[in-house]
Parts: structure tokens; sequence; C-alpha cells
């Protein structure tokens, strides 16, 4: 790919998808910084440190206060957004880690000890590690500063600069709150805001299924086979039939109007689950590294049957996935 990109921003590189990010853009020659609240290096699992990590530049910052990295953003010619969270109770990220199911389920039932960092301290009354604070305005206030910082002499000028997010597909409810999928609707929403007021900035909303790793994520493993199953029965079966998906959709649209969030009922989010292929967290990287190439002028929302074909993944029989911005599949 001829890309113009020559230097990135990765917010929460150090995280489970922010790493992969990182390594992807180093892999095609980009320079890659990093910026997280803690600004440690990348560790595996196991606490190991792979050779890719010493090529990060590690900065320390508060995406909430952007102010604390702002003097990195006019030379970086695009930035990627991967702080989030998928239960406010952020003890569920250990347990994902660790193959610890017993934790999952009690993080899932809300039972057990709070680890979010960003949820402690001076700034504990302000619930920093709410849905609101950590999916959606942490990405806002990044994107502001980020489209009022001073373009680099050194930027391609007639290229519009990158501001990627990462969303998600809606495929969590009910067992995952709304909360989450309605923070990162609204987040896109407010950032495609900002981006339209300045033409030389692009959003591009990046929006994953099941995001899945053998190793990093051994309990994504099962629940990926599955729905990889599911999404392929669903291909196969005609259109003039039937499917679990559909009649749960039909029953959907029956029951509860989608809000104002762009969230829809929570079977309509079953049946996503139950169509949508689960992605490989190289491949979300990847699709991430495809929209950054500003000769293809991406942005929007880019969905997983989207992100497939940007990685050459054939897509015949599935449906493209590429929606208005805030409304929910």
């Amino acid at each position: 790919m001829n890309t113009v990109v020559k230097k990135i921003l990765v917010v929460g590189g150090n995280g489970f998808i922010g790493s992969a990010v990182c390594r992807a853009a180093l892999s095609k020659g980009i320079e890659v910084t990093s910026v997280s609240s803690s600004g440690r290096p990348y560790q595996t699992p196991k606490g190991h440190s792979p050779a890719w990590v010493a090529k990060v530049n590690w900065q320390k910052g508060d995406a909430l206060t952007p102010q604390t990295f702002a003097h990195l953003l006019p030379e970086v010619c695009g930035v990627v957004h991967t702080l989030g969270t998928l239960l406010e109770d952020g003890a569920y990220k250990q347990a994902v880690r660790t193959g610890d199911f017993p934790g999952l389920l009690k993080s899932l039932a809300g039972v057990g000890k709070d680890s979010n960092p960003l949820r402690s301290g001076a700034n504990a009354q302000q619930e920093r590690g709410s849905y609101e604070t950590l999916n959606r305005d942490s990405a806002v206030r990044v994107c502001e500063a980020f489209v009022n910082s001073s373009r680099d002499a050194g930027d391609a000028p007639n290229q519009p600069r990158p501001f990627v997010y990462l969303s998600a597909e809606d495929i969590f409810r009910p067992v995952i709150p709304a909360g989450y999928i309605e923070s990162k609707r609204e987040a896109e929403r407010r950032i495609e805001e900002i981006v339209m007021q300045h033409p030389s900035y692009r959003g591009v909303y990046i929006r994953p299924s099941l995001v899945y790793h053998a190793h990093l994520r051994p309990l994504t493993t099962p629940i990926a086979t599955l729905l990889d199953l599911s999404a392929a029965i669903h291909r196969k079966v005609p259109r003039t039939l039937p499917t679990p998906s559909s009649i749960l959709r039909a029953l959907g649209q029956t029951s509860t109007p989608a809000s104002e969030s762009g969230a829809s009922s929570p079977l309509n989010s079953i049946a996503n689950a139950l169509t949508l292929p689960p992605i490989h967290v190289d491949q979300v990287a990847a699709a991430i590294f495809a929209t950054l190439d500003s000769s293809a002028g991406i942005r929007g929302v880019v969905g997983v049957n989207r992100m497939r074909e940007l990685i050459g993944w054939r897509t015949d029989d599935e449906t493209r996935d590429s929606v208005p911005l805030g409304r929910s599949l």
C-alpha cells in the first residue's frame, strides 16, 4: 500500500488492540508513539516484552486531559484511539488476560473489586471509569486536541489527517449493559461533528465484532469458534428461509424501537452476534492500518465485513455493513 502516513499516535498502545496496531504499523515502516495512563511499554500476559516494543515511543499521558501530550500531536499524521472499556468494572480485563472464567463471571455480575486505574485517587469522584467518560469523553477530548493542533510542515498538506476511533459492532447486549454500545455510538457522533467542521481531518469508526486471540485472550477462542460457525451457517441459508437471526430481528422490531443513542432492541444485538463473524486482533489492526492510507480516503463507519474486505478477505454472500453514522445494524 502506498500510504502517505509516516507517523501515528496510538492512544492506549499498550492494550490488547492498541498493541496490535503498534505492531502492524511498525511492520510497514511507520513511526509509532503510544500514549497511556501508565506510559509503560506493552507486555504479554506472562510479563514478556516482544522485540518490537523497543521500537515504539512510549509516553505517559491522560486522554481526558490531552494537554499532557498535546506537544506530540503536531508531528503525527494520524491518531488511533483504542482506549475503552467493555465493563465499568475494570477487573474483567485481568480475568480475560489470564483465562480466569470465574473472575470474568464475577465482573459480568458486578461482583468483586474494581481495578480500573482511572477510577482511583483524587479523580474518583468524577467516575472516570464510567462508559461515558472512558468510551466517549476520552476520545472526544483527544479528537478536539488533534484538530486544534498545528500541522507539522513535514505532513502531507493536501491529505486529511485521520482520527481513527475504535468503536464496536452491537453484539454484546444483553450480557453487557447497553451503556457500552450507547457510549460508543455517542462518541462516533460527537467526533463526526468535530471533523465535519475541520475539512483537513477525517473520522473513521472501526466496529469490530468479537475480537479474539488464542494465547493473549484464551477465553475468547471457544466463543469465537461458535460465533464463526453460526455466521457461516447463516450465510449458507437461503434468504427465503427463516433463521434464528431473522426471527430475532422481527421480534426486536415489534418489541423495542431504536433509542436516540442508536441502540435498538437487545434481540437485534443477539441477531448481530449470530451473523457477524468474529475477527482476530491482528486482522483488526490490519484493517485499521488500511484506513490510515490517506489516498484511499476512507471515512465514516467501517463494520466487520468491510474490515474483512480491506484486508483482502473474500466476502461472497456477506451483507455489506457500511451504514450511515449513528445507525445500528
